[in-house]
């Protein structure tokens, strides 16, 4: 594939660039086959690149058209407006009426390449990162070596190694000691997709566990399955009671049986609870995100309109409903000291959500900047979330809705959510999160490419691209994520779920219309006053003993979601 095929018009002078937040810049407009590059060089060299792959929707418009009809058009000019994945908005001024609609035809060519490995992370290769670094952040081995130095209940299986029972299940997997490989072929042919029950958390304290799954299979006729009964009962101790939290409402789950699906039947499975927490996903949710940004740009909304727009869109009433399912399930690990299963239709979406959310509450490893990627790596990519397919548009695509759904950005407000409470709980900052839905919609790194680990085997993305937790954990990039007043707790934090104490994402949804300027100063000034205090030799006088290095200051939980 030549990439100069689709570009008819590289190189335009005297182009003028408006953007949020800041002056218009003129200077000459360069259309590579990933990049548009904007180079000013009136007083100062400025250079402004943008990815192609982060461009959700373009929009443009002549003008002076009538009055040059019968000339060259050497007065027209036309506006291309790009509507970016990360829901900034470009506005390039471009004189010539050809040069403009030549340029605007040479973006929607390259966005219109369908094959993965014509995309920008296959041909970026930076000075300072090797294409295998980043790659074994945590691999199935070494979570089940983690495991198993506190319990033996467990085993790594390897049933998967070929991908023959479950394409979006990683090659390795962590399964009940006492099941055995056939009987999960077995039981996985009962499952949607094959994703049969495993164990993505184990909790130190009750040492009860979170395990995920797909629905399950049994159609109208009420079809069972042995060996996944078996499956569920070796996950539980003698005498121990399960939670079976099924993000599907009751309603849905019975109608999926005409097509197969259906829910587990309470005689076949007698030490599992049942719970049903229904949660958007699919069309509805990005409907949802769509509605969220009409109201962020509309500059003439009064108060009354605003709030109006807002409860409309019913995206924080989401936010909320992810909060509340993945706080019960934490409560049942936690407080009831049950074990639980998280199940929905797919188990790729709202499944993910609630496990990856419900180990943040819970596990203050997931709360470092290792842990939280690895727990990425673990809950959203080696389980299968499709993330090519789901991260395709934006909110301002064109497009007709086929497989998108904000699902991931849906998970990353919901941290957001828990830092804004617990800013002391995280070694993180929120600009850490903003990064990740950058890159998880429009990225120079192969991490999130792909919509399964059997599909990224396929691209070969690790031996042909850079991983983003290289390029995230290099000195240069990491520093500006770490958050100056971490201080670690070993208790779960529990989050607020009533209405006043959630908020709209400001990074995200309004970074574009609401300078923060005056906030990265604070941070700034926070990092160097943090810093001028560990330079400071300890005091001798003191009449208060001197911190022990280690020691815990837990945050008070509030109280937790009854089940």
């Amino acid at each position: 594939m030549e990439f100069v095929e689709l570009i008819k018009t590289w190189r335009v002078d005297g182009v003028t660039l408006r953007r949020p937040l800041a002056g218009p810049v003129k200077g000459t407009l360069c259309v590579s086959s990933h990049h548009l590059l904007l180079s000013s060089r009136a007083s100062h060299t400025e250079e402004l690149w943008l990815l192609i792959r982060n461009i959700d929707a373009i929009d443009k418009s002549v003008e002076n058209l009538c009055r040059y009809q019968s000339t060259e058009f050497a007065g027209s000019s036309g506006t291309i407006t790009i509507k970016c994945k990360d829901f900034c908005i470009w506005q390039l001024e471009i004189p010539g009426m050809d040069e403009c609609l030549n340029i605007a035809s040479s973006i929607e060519a390259l966005l219109s390449l369908q094959s993965v490995a014509h995309t920008y992370p296959f041909f970026y290769r930076p000075k300072l990162l090797r294409l295998q670094e980043g790659w074994d952040l945590c691999s199935p081995e070494d979570h089940y070596t983690q495991l198993s130095s506190h319990t033996d209940r467990w085993r790594l299986s390897y049933v998967n190694k070929d991908f023959s029972v479950c394409t979006s299940y990683a090659t390795a997997v962590i399964v009940p000691r006492t099941t055995d490989d056939a009987a999960l072929r077995i039981a996985a042919t009962f499952r949607h997709g094959g994703r049969f029950p495993v164990l993505c958390y184990w909790h130190q304290r009750t040492r009860m566990v979170i395990l995920r799954s797909s629905q399950p299979l049994p159609g109208v006729n009420g079809r069972r399955c042995v060996e996944d009964e078996g499956v569920l009962a070796a996950a539980l101790r003698p005498g121990e009671v399960g939670f079976i939290i099924d993000t599907r409402s009751l309603q849905a789950a019975l109608q999926a049986r005409v097509r197969g699906g259906g829910l587990e039947n309470k005689v076949r499975y007698p030490n599992w609870r049942k719970l049903h927490r229904p949660m958007e996903r699919g069309r509805g949710l990005q409907e949802s995100l769509v509605k969220l940004l009409d109201a962020c740009n509309d500059p003439s909304t009064s108060v009354d309109r605003w709030l109006s727009k807002l409860e409309s869109c019913r995206w924080l009433e989401h936010v909320k409903t992810l909060l509340t399912t993945a706080c019960l399930v934490a409560q049942c690990v936690d407080r009831e000291e049950g074990s639980v299963l998280v199940q929905g239709s797919e188990g790729r979406d709202a499944t993910l959500q609630v496990t990856s959310l419900a180990q943040v509450i819970l596990d203050p490893d997931c709360r470092t900047v290792l842990g939280f990627q690895s727990l990425l790596e673990r809950e959203w990519l080696q389980a299968g979330h499709p993330f090519s397919a789901r991260c395709a548009a934006s909110a301002y695509s064109h497009a007709r809705p086929g497989a998108e759904s904000p699902v991931f950005l849906l998970f990353l407000d919901g941290c957001w959510q828990i830092c804004r409470q617990f800013p002391r709980c995280f070694q993180f900052q929120p600009r850490l999160l903003v990064a990740l839905f950058q890159h998880a919609y429009a990225s120079c790194c192969g991490t999130f490419l792909g919509n399964d680990p059997a599909q990224r085997l396929i691209l070969k993305v690790k031996e042909r691209t850079i991983s983003l937790w290289a390029k995230l954990n290099s000195p240069s990039e990491r520093e500006q994520y770490l958050n100056p007043l971490y201080e670690r707790t070993s208790l779960a934090i529990w989050p607020s779920v009533a209405p006043q104490s959630l908020q709209l994402w400001h990074g995200v949804f309004l970074r574009w219309r609401q300078s923060a300027e005056h906030q990265e100063e604070a941070w700034e000034q926070v990092q160097h006053l943090m810093r001028q205090s560990w330079r400071k030799p300890p005091a001798t006088n003191s009449a208060t003993p001197a911190a022990v290095e280690g020691d815990e200051k837990p945050a008070a939980p509030s109280a937790p979601v009854s089940v």
